[in-house]
């Protein structure tokens, strides 16, 4: 993890922002939570405010759209993605992409595995859960694409607005 203070204003208009994102149209999970969570990973100091602001962008954004069965497995997977952030310690363009991509396939195993459990569309079994899998494909493509758009510019962006952009340029060359 990175150290760096944020401001608690900064914090609830990032909440706010993100969790709106999930309000207005935008095709099947095209939205920044994920790049967010990694943020908060690998930036915030404090690891409670790491996983509590996705998770408030969630809650509020699910209070409106509304809750569902498989909603701890969403949340679960934008959980392990906030820890997958906390382990880069060097950021690069590398390891913001690779920290992208596996959290895009984390957050599809266990989503797909939990519509597998609580939706009757699929078997009990091995072939069930592998035709949850499949018909996640889509979904996976969309997130891997957001998540490592959406990670570039919230690691760039956000990182620029906490050091009010003295150092931008440095981000993606910087050696902790």
């Amino acid at each position: 993890m990175i150290q760096h203070r944020i401001h608690t204003g900064y914090l609830i208009a990032i909440i706010l922002v993100i969790a709106f994102s999930r309000l207005v149209p935008h095709p099947p999970n095209v939205v920044p939570i994920a790049a967010m969570a990694l943020f908060a990973g690998a930036f915030f100091s404090s690891r409670l405010l790491a996983f509590l602001v996705p998770l408030a962008a969630m809650l509020l954004s699910d209070y409106v759209i509304g809750f569902h069965s498989t909603v701890w497995y969403v949340y679960a997977g934008i959980l392990l993605t906030v820890l997958i952030g906390s382990v880069i310690n060097k950021v690069t363009i590398v390891r913001v992409g690779v920290a992208a991509v596996i959290s895009s396939l984390v957050f599809f195993l266990i989503t797909n595995f939990g519509s597998w459990l609580h939706h009757d569309m699929y078997s009990q079994d091995l072939n069930g859960l592998l035709q949850a899998y499949v018909a996640g494909i889509p979904f996976l493509r969309n997130s891997l694409i957001a998540n490592l758009i959406f990670s570039y510019l919230v690691f760039y962006g956000l990182y620029s607005l906490i050091t009010g952009f003295s150092n931008s340029k440095y981000l993606l060359k910087r050696s902790h």
